[in-house]
Formats: C-alpha cells, structure tokens, sequence
C-alpha cells in the first residue's frame, strides 16, 4: 500500500514573477512570501530565482492538498519553504496547514525543487 496520499507539481517562469512584482510594486512577493523566506532570497545567488521555487512550491502542495481534498481552505501564506542544512529545501507549514495534515491522513509533505533557465519547478507529495 502506498504512502503517497498526493502529488501536485508546479511550474513557473522567473522572468514571470519579477514582472508581476515590479507591476504590482513589490507587493506580491511581501503579501506572498514569509519573512523567513524574504530573508533566505536575499542571501540567495538569485532572488527571484529563489522566490520562483518557493511559489511553485506552494503551488504544488496546493495542488497536492486541494487536488484530492477540494473541501480543504487553503492559503498559500501558510505554506513556507526552509533551507535544511546542507541546502535542500523543506517544507515548513504553520499552525494552518499542520491542522490539515490529520484531517486528511498526512503526516508530512515532501517537496523537491529545481530549475533550468527561466523555469522552476516543485513537486510535493503528501506522505500517510
């Protein structure tokens, strides 16, 4: 039996979120980021690089949550994504999103990030 209770992938282009940034002056990444986050694209190599994985992880986890569980209220604030140690991204939900996970059976959810040119994408698994 399977422990994967969800799978959403994302993909976004950089050059897409910088334009939606500058047009809305800087406001969709302050209303769409955590500070933990903000803080982490700014010792970044490439800031909206950076931030682009973070909302394709979001995405991900809300196709991955909300794809099977329609019924679930969602925000995207509530999804953060930290660096471990060694680099690698992990998912880091708040008090929100970890209520969630029991109601639907979940325990973690597992994210991946990686890019090639203008493009990022995420993938994220609910794990039982």
């Amino acid at each position: 039996m399977s422990n994967v209770l969800g799978v959403g992938i994302d993909l976004v282009s950089i050059r897409e979120i910088h334009d939606l940034d500058e047009r809305l002056n800087g406001n969709f990444v302050r209303q769409t980021f955590t500070d933990r986050e903000l803080k982490d694209a700014d010792s970044s190599l490439d800031y909206y690089q950076f931030l682009a994985g973070r909302f394709a992880v979001k995405e991900a986890v809300y196709k991955a949550i909300c794809g099977n569980y329609p019924e679930i209220n969602f925000d995207f604030r509530n999804v953060e994504t930290i660096r471990i140690s060694n680099g690698a991204p992990r998912f880091n939900g708040n008090e929100n999103v970890l209520k969630i996970l029991p109601q639907i059976g979940a325990s973690d959810i597992k994210i991946s990030i990686s890019n090639q040119g203008d493009l990022v994408t995420a993938i994220a698994e609910l794990i039982k």
